[in-house]
């Protein structure tokens, strides 16, 4: 009997300690109504037949972009009249970026096919990633994500589709095992996939053809992006991220205004939030809807920002409500790690998080961090206020202001007009960028810190475009609007000039080798946060136009 109640007693008492002992899903009541959305508003691919233009050579020129040029030598028809055998390796240019899937057609030339065929493919969305060797592959990714392909044809004639959704302009096809008949290849072509179909209006005539043509690579970089969700980018990683959701999302408010696939992205993103109500900085909606289970600090801040943005483009504002509560969530971070001093604490957040701002070695980040934190709590307040839910933030106003102070206490310097960190001096475009966008630094103050930038010594630049985005609004933003105009044409103008047709994830006009991988053919030459010129050019049409 004393066993029996023992027994009882233990079990009472683990009964009552399941609560804690399992984790609290902050989100659980809501995570299958919003993944029933997500999919609800999921676009549908839109599907277009594109043929190759051109046969080329691909040579090298130390004067093109990463030392080689693509060369046109006869149109494709010349290829599909006569037997491959004579040509045995030909490289394919189809005139334009593509995201899709890849088919040919093989045919014998009055003989009896009695072998298969193989050959090798590379696709490339630039020269010298068709050009490079891949091996030994030295780069920091999967070697799996390189475009080629090994493919063996036992039955002819034959139509063949490459399984594999790819993402390029240029086609090298070799010929690895010859047979001894004679046959022909044909019908090339490309089932190019997107959503984006509300294609804006063309600029006024008044528009300079160097603003027109950024124009149209920036939305050609959106629509190869714009899959079933914002892909980062269409060859790798082929994933949504927040932070290139929220540049996208406001390039679409200014272009495609294709609303549904940002909603269904906000939704999944929540839907697939963490079990402590934190935001995956990534997730797939392939094969399945999974989460990467990275956690990106500012890109949870980004949501907010996104969301707002969102409404304020819609005014749909049930949804802006039913996702409130895991943006309310987000402002945890800056509560948990917001200092008495009114500084961030930059040491314990780093350990606990991963903290980006740009693919930068050595970029330094504390104050880039006080910066977008004042900006999502900004722009958090603001989103609280159309939704008549301010009360549930009201300590956000004293909250920034204190922040803001002690910034601008801590991490401004009035000899050299710069901002940077106590514990480290380094002075980076990234600093000075969100001490503007947060409201820290005074217009006359943000004016005064980006023209030093160009008289400093050893200043840590953008490595991405994704943050060169952040330093034009930054212009923008304290009155610099002419600078604004030639940055924005000078670097995303700069790629144009070096053969981009959709607009690079890293672009360095002085390093045309720069990888973030360790090996530049890895790097994804259709990049979503490169896309944003046609936010600027046509919400500031008075400045770009």
């Amino acid at each position: 009997m004393i066993t029996v109640k023992r027994t009882v007693l233990v079990l009472t008492l683990l009964m009552s300690l399941i609560p804690t002992l399992i984790a609290q899903d902050f989100f659980a009541a809501q995570r299958k109504d919003w993944l029933l959305k997500a999919e609800q508003n999921k676009p549908k691919l839109q599907s277009t037949v594109k043929k190759p233009k051109q046969l080329v050579d691909i040579v090298k020129d130390q004067s093109a972009y990463q030392g080689w040029k693509s060369v046109p030598t006869v149109p494709i028809d010349s290829l599909y009249k006569v037997s491959f055998k004579k040509h045995k390796e030909v490289i394919v240019d189809f005139g334009e970026h593509m995201t899709g899937y890849f088919s040919f057609t093989l045919s014998p030339l009055n003989q009896i096919p009695d072998a298969p065929v193989r050959f090798k493919f590379i696709f490339g969305e630039v020269p010298g990633e068709i050009a490079t060797p891949f091996d030994p592959y030295p780069g920091g990714l999967s070697r799996a994500w390189l475009q080629d392909e090994v493919i063996t044809v036992m039955e002819i004639p034959s139509t063949v589709t490459v399984s594999r959704r790819l993402a390029f302009r240029y086609v090298k096809i070799e010929l690895l095992a010859t047979p001894s008949y004679d046959f022909a290849i044909s019908d090339m072509q490309c089932r190019a996939v997107t959503s984006a179909i509300n294609f804006p209006e063309a600029l006024p005539n008044s528009t300079s053809q160097t603003i027109r043509d950024i124009d149209k690579v920036s939305q050609n970089t959106l629509k190869e992006c714009m899959q079933t969700v914002y892909e980062d980018g269409p060859k790798r990683d082929q994933r949504l991220w927040i932070g290139d959701l929220y540049l996208q999302s406001m390039a679409n408010n200014y272009s495609f205004q294709q609303y549904d696939i940002t909603k269904s992205c906000l939704y999944l993103l929540a839907a697939l939030s963490g079990e402590n109500g934190m935001f995956n900085a990534t997730v797939f909606d392939k094969p399945t809807y999974h989460a990467s289970n990275q956690y990106l600090l500012e890109y949870a801040f980004l949501f907010n920002v996104t969301l707002k943005d969102y409404l304020l483009a819609t005014g749909d504002k049930s949804t802006a409500d039913d996702l409130w509560i895991v943006a309310k969530k987000q402002l945890d971070i800056a509560n948990k790690y917001l200092q008495n001093d009114g500084l961030m604490d930059f040491r314990r957040a780093e350990q606990e998080w991963w903290i980006f701002f740009d693919w930068k070695e050595g970029l330094y980040k504390e104050v880039a961090l006080q910066g977008v934190t004042i900006f999502t709590l900004e722009n958090t307040y603001e989103l609280a206020k159309m939704l008549n839910k301010e009360n549930e933030v009201k300590y956000i106003p004293a909250m920034v202001k204190k922040m803001k102070q002690a910034a601008h206490k801590n991490f401004y310097d009035k000899k050299t007009g710069l901002f940077s960190a106590e514990r480290n001096k380094q002075i980076s475009y990234a600093s000075q960028i969100w001490m503007i966008l947060s409201g820290v630094a005074t217009k006359n103050e943000a004016q005064r810190a980006l023209k030093a930038l160009d008289a400093t010594e050893n200043v840590v630049y953008p490595g991405t475009p994704y943050l060169y985005h952040y330093y034009i609004q930054s212009l923008i933003d304290c009155g610099m609007e002419t600078e604004a105009k030639n940055a924005l044409i000078d670097f995303w103008g700069g790629m144009i000039d070096k053969g981009a047709d959709t607009f690079w994830e890293a672009y360095d006009p002085k390093d045309d080798y720069i990888s973030p991988y360790n090996f530049f053919p890895i790097n994804s030459y259709c990049h979503a946060w490169s896309c944003t010129p046609v936010y600027f050019i046509r919400k500031y049409p008075a400045i770009f136009q």
